[in-house]
This record gives structure tokens, C-alpha cells and sequence, in this order.
């Protein structure tokens, strides 16, 4: 199985490295790219070509949810909205996925969430892998 490649985008550079710390120990899986808003996700896009974007809503510059009315026509990468505002069923949630995005996984709560790994590493493989049509993962330790 060739590598899916993967964006982070959040504002927060501790959460990017919890994140890319926990996805590195997958072989299926390389990030290509890792910025802090979504002005620079939309100009890093031409360059990386992910097949997936792991997104915040709550940025600087440009939120998640004016990235999501910009990317759908410049990507095919599946978009998961990785955001502690979007709980499922909340106005946050419905609006991301009314504007293109795949997925929504809320983070845990928390200033910046150290135990992601244990509060919702397992979801964040399994919907990664669902939304890249790769089965199911053997959730890397």
C-alpha cells in the first residue's frame, strides 16, 4: 500500500506535534504538510497534494470554515474537522460538513490536549483510514 499523504492544519504548533507525533508511527501514513492556518493550508495545497487534511476550525487569518468554502474547489483531499468547537450535532458541525467536510472528530477538551493519543487516538486512525478507503488500521502503539 503506497503512503497517504496528510496536512494538519491548526493554530495551535503543540497540537500539530501531538498529531503528527502520533500518526508518524503509522507506515500508511507521511505528512506532507503542517501550518498553522488556513491562508497558508489553501496556498500549501498546490504543493503537497494530500489526500487528507486533518483540520481545526478555530484559527487566525483564515478559520476552518472559510478554508472549508475555498478548498472544495482547489482539493479532492478528504477533509476531518479535528476541532474542540465541533461536537457532533453542534452549529460548528453542521456547518463544516455542509461545506464539504467528510468527517468531524472533537477534540478532547482542554488548552492543548496531551492525552489525544489515549482520548481519541484510536478514532482519529479509524476514521482516517474509513475516509482514505484503507480498511481497518492496526492502531500503531
Amino acid at each position: 500500500m503506497s503512503q497517504k499523504k496528510i496536512m494538519l492544519v491548526d493554530d495551535s504548533s503543540m497540537m500539530r506535534l501531538i498529531i503528527r507525533n502520533l500518526l508518524v508511527a503509522d507506515p500508511n501514513l507521511v505528512i506532507v504538510g503542517s501550518v498553522e492556518n488556513g491562508k497558508k493550508a489553501v496556498e500549501q495545497l498546490a504543493v503537497s497534494s494530500p489526500d487528507l487534511i486533518l483540520l481545526d476550525l478555530e484559527m487566525p487569518e483564515m478559520d476552518g470554515i472559510e478554508f472549508l468554502r475555498v478548498a472544495r474547489s482547489k482539493t479532492r483531499a478528504k477533509i476531518v474537522v479535528l476541532s474542540s468547537v465541533a461536537a457532533a450535532g453542534s452549529p460548528k458541525a453542521t456547518q463544516a460538513i455542509s461545506l464539504g467536510a467528510d468527517a468531524i472528530i472533537s477534540k478532547p477538551s482542554g488548552t492543548v490536549s496531551f492525552d489525544l493519543k489515549e482520548a481519541r487516538g484510536t478514532e482519529l486512525f479509524q476514521v482516517i483510514y474509513r475516509e482514505l478507503g484503507m480498511g481497518v488500521p492496526a492502531i500503531p502503539a
